[in-house]
């Protein structure tokens, strides 16, 4: 991690979701998410902040994008907080995964929670997450987002990043979710909370 406590994963799993969403304004967002920041794991908190704050700016191509302020935002994010998952998985060790894949449904959620427990730790050392899972629904608190500081509150969340982490990690062990983010600290709310349902095959299927 960076001296801000910024890991590496975060910085390069937003590199590269911005490289998928707007490829033609990398460029500009590389002024702060620069290779050398990038190699070393010295990107420090203004300019992610910076960055942060000018994805919350940006409009698709197209008047439909106009009239949703946030798309491109949680686009670039969701896609990082699924590379992050991805990469976090593969830096397992091949016996972790393994046993993480054999053990019974019931046990593997509550492991894959871990994981994404650790997923948000390392992607600011500020950050953490408490989870619960109970009767297939797992319900997580995030405490200092790292997406959610802002100066006044807006409409939409802003901690999909780590809805679409937690959902990564547990297709990579066969366990179907949805989830979604209850409340937020961008909008004012209290805490960041989500709600993961694990689905069955008859759900995944309607």
């Amino acid at each position: 991690m960076s001296e801000a406590g910024i890991g590496r994963v975060l910085v390069a799993s937003l590199h590269q979701g911005i490289a998928d969403i707007l490829p033609d304004r990398l460029s500009f967002y590389e002024n702060w998410l620069h290779s050398k920041g990038l190699r070393d794991g010295t990107i420090g908190l203004a300019p992610l902040y910076a960055v942060l704050s000018f994805l919350r700016e940006e409009r698709g191509e197209g008047a439909e994008h106009e009239q949703h302020a946030g798309d491109v935002y949680r686009a670039i994010t969701t896609r990082a907080g699924e590379y992050a998952a991805d990469w976090t998985v593969e830096s397992m060790s091949g016996f972790e995964r393994a046993l993480l894949k054999a053990a019974p449904e019931w046990l593997r959620g509550r492991l894959v929670m871990r994981v994404g427990r650790k997923v948000v730790r390392s992607s600011y050392g500020g950050s953490h997450a408490k989870s619960r899972l109970r009767n297939k629904t797992a319900d997580i608190a995030v405490r200092a987002s790292i997406f959610c500081t802002v100066r006044e509150p807006i409409s939409y969340p802003l901690c999909g990043f780590y809805a679409a982490a937690f959902t990564r990690l547990l297709a990579r062990f066969d366990l179907k979710a949805r989830a979604e983010v209850v409340t937020c600290r961008a909008k004012g709310e209290s805490t960041c909370a989500l709600k993961i349902d694990l689905l069955n095959r008859t759900q995944t299927e309607t």
